[in-house]
């Protein structure tokens, strides 16, 4: 194992390049600009991914309306002033101020994983999709949390089409254009709310495919959906989504998906192509793997300054933190809890600008503050000009609701040239009709080149 030390300079060890990773990162960068000119504070950022995926505009890609490559942030470029290590931390020795990277590059020249050892750490791995042990989830479900399952959907989406076009078989025909969504929150109703708006507009130029051929189903095992904008919005949805002919099944949850065929807990069974699984998130694994403490639900326990409790020189914030909410009311007796941060992105990025801050003054001897900001509300897209909103007690719907929508994750995207682009893309789709082409392709860019290679399918020779 190579080991990495640092002996005469402070390193800030980030782990996670995400939403909370990326931004605390950036945010240090100005907050310490005269150590980090000196070289007296290095900055790390630990990442599998060279890019920050901005997850709210994953439904807006999956249907089209912005370009994959404009939903990622890449971290080399807005962190000019740190140093981005492609690789992922399988294990963090905080006793000892070293954590264990797993590299491509180690892989290959096989020097094992490298040890590096930091002076602060700030854990912001983010989550990972929670599944269920229900029978073939694993070999048919596609997930919604990485610009790659965003597109590989559209594509999959846009496949299914052209299968039920093709077909004379009514059972492959049904199976294609059924499309099952599990989890009623953000992530699942605003996939569905985008992909069915995009088929359904695609489907005019399939002679033989209408938009009522098409059977939507969103599976939510309570008896709401979209919990964050309110119980009235959340009817309101509900109410949306079926005008729409999408099928709402509250109080009901799969139970199987084997060889293509859904069972649902409230007895009904029918074949189907698409099972998308959106039914919650779950702290990282490498969480649990650090050793410190954590709360009940597997998040790191956090004080209000963003500290992991009773660790030293350790941080976090974002889903994996367990932060406490000091504008919730106080519980009703001295053992209870306190009322912990919601794991969302508005939490989040609030939250990365107190523990910069506090990081900071760490390191300079100065004072910490506690993270406190009252949650203002929510806002979600039910498709092209449709949506609802539930902020500073004031409830909106429709398109002044999707306006709002895309006006709040437009302001929050980074970089000013990121901005720029998005907001083209929606003007000009506004201008000229929807693309719908399928690359499915991608997924697996060299089964051309193996097939003339291999099979003789385009014999050169002949």
């Amino acid at each position: 194992m190579k080991t990495v030390s640092s002996d005469d300079v402070a390193r800030i060890l980030v782990v996670g390049g995400g939403y909370v990773g990326m931004y605390t990162a950036l945010r240090l960068q100005r907050t310490l600009k005269q150590e980090l000119r000196q070289g007296t504070v290095e900055i790390v950022v630990v990442d599998p991914e060279p890019y920050m995926t901005y997850q709210p505009f994953l439904p807006e890609a999956a249907a089209g309306s912005i370009s994959p490559r404009h939903v990622v942030v890449p971290l080399r470029q807005v962190l000019p002033h740190c140093t981005v290590v492609i690789g992922e931390v399988t294990a963090v020795r905080h006793d000892e101020r070293k954590a264990t990277i797993a590299t491509l590059a180690a892989e290959e020249s096989g020097e094992g994983h490298l040890a590096l050892g930091y002076d602060e750490l700030v854990l912001a791995p983010g989550s990972v999709s929670r599944t269920l042990p229900i029978p073939g989830l694993a070999d048919v479900g596609i997930g919604f949390k990485t610009v790659e399952e965003a597109i590989g959907l559209r594509n999959h989406v846009l496949g299914q089409l052209d299968i039920a076009s093709s077909t004379r078989d009514p059972e492959v025909r049904d199976a294609a254009l059924t499309f099952v969504f599990v989890g009623g929150g953000y992530a699942g109703v605003e996939a569905l709310a985008e992909l069915e708006d995009m088929a359904r507009y695609a489907v005019r130029y399939y002679h033989n495919v209408r938009p009522e051929d098409m059977k939507w189903i969103l599976v939510e095992a309570t008896d709401r959906i979209l919990p964050e904008v309110g119980a009235a919005m959340g009817r309101y949805t509900v109410r949306e989504l079926r005008a729409r002919n999408i099928d709402v099944r509250l109080e009901t949850r799969l139970d199987s998906c084997e060889q293509r065929l859904v069972r649902l807990s409230d007895g009904s069974r029918f074949p189907a192509r698409t099972v998308v699984w959106t039914a919650g998130v779950k702290p990282h694994p490498i969480v649990a793997a650090t050793g410190l403490p954590l709360t009940d639900h597997g998040r790191l326990k956090c004080t209000a300054a963003l500290q992991v409790d009773g660790a030293e020189h350790a941080w976090a914030a974002g889903d994996a933190a367990g932060v406490p909410d000091l504008t919730a009311p106080l519980p009703a007796t001295p053992d209870t809890p306190r009322t912990l941060c919601a794991p969302n992105a508005q939490h989040a990025v609030r939250q990365t600008k107190v523990l910069a801050e506090n990081l900071t003054a760490t390191l300079r001897g100065g004072r910490i503050r506690n993270y406190r900001h009252r949650y203002v509300g929510s806002v979600a897209s039910l498709g092209l000009h449709k949506g609802v909103a539930h902020v500073y007690g004031r409830k909106l719907k429709g398109y002044p609701a999707w306006f709002m929508h895309r006006a709040y994750h437009l302001s929050r995207v980074p970089t000013v040239n990121r901005k720029a682009k998005i907001l083209a893309e929606w003007t000009l789709a506004g201008l000229f009709k929807r693309e719908i082409v399928s690359l499915g392709s991608l997924e697996n860019p060299r089964a051309e080149f193996e097939l003339a290679a291999g099979t003789g399918r385009h014999n050169e020779t002949s």
